[in-house]
């Protein structure tokens, strides 16, 4: 009997480490810090392609050539939804500068839904070391990628939440039409101090490179 109960206790032991292994990976993913992400770098341009997706006629106008090096600390896959998710099929939130540095002092609590990313803290005085709400705001974004090509669509897909990568592409203005009435616009934030609606940073990728393989 005591052999059986030092068994089942070993057992109970062993299923415990597991699932806290596994629940710190889980989270070690998003609460990763990085030092020394520097802002993203854009540079006015000129320029366009016209793509067909899903039936649009699609033109995309650059605004900026951009080159961003960031923690990914959230992201959401929209590839099964309309035509917005198949022009984009993944937004990823990034963050850089202090809030990269912090993100594992901070208790952050990043997510993404309807386009839109959001982050909460437990206190206002936990993102001081950051330059508070400013400091946030001005070094994490939300980023709609729209992939170049069937390469890099599989770049994105494989991006995930505790990657440090490099996104180069451009920030773009999207105008399409379906031909029978429908319209659909998409302008990218070009700054990084907008917040709400409007300042997501559209991103059209020419090529991802993981900074940490």
């Amino acid at each position: 009997m005591g052999f059986i109960k030092r068994k089942l206790a070993n057992i109970i032991l062993l299923c415990f480490i597991v699932v806290t292994l596994l629940l710190g990976c889980s989270g070690g993913a998003s609460r990763r810090s990085v030092v020394g992400l520097s802002d993203p770098i854009q540079q006015e341009t000129t320029g366009s392609t016209s793509l067909f997706v899903d039936n649009y006629n699609v033109t995309v106008d650059y605004k900026y050539s951009y080159d961003i090096s960031a923690l990914v600390v959230s992201t959401k896959d929209y590839s099964s939804l309309d035509f917005s998710g198949k022009l984009a099929p993944k937004d990823v939130a990034l963050a850089w500068g202090a809030v990269a540095e912090y993100n594992d002092r901070i208790n952050f609590n990043w997510s993404q839904s309807g386009r839109w990313y959001r982050w909460r803290t437990s206190s206002y005085d936990d993102i001081e070391p950051v330059g508070g709400v400013d400091g946030v705001t001005a070094h994490s974004s939300n980023n709609h990628l729209i992939p170049a090509d069937d390469n890099v669509k599989k770049l994105v897909k494989n991006i995930k939440a505790g990657d440090c990568v490099r996104i180069k592409g451009y920030l773009v203005n999207v105008a399409a039409n379906d031909g029978k009435g429908a319209n659909f616009w998409w302008n990218s934030s070009t700054t990084r101090n907008d917040s709400g609606d409007g300042s997501c940073e559209v991103i059209y990728v020419t090529d991802i490179e993981w900074l940490d393989k």
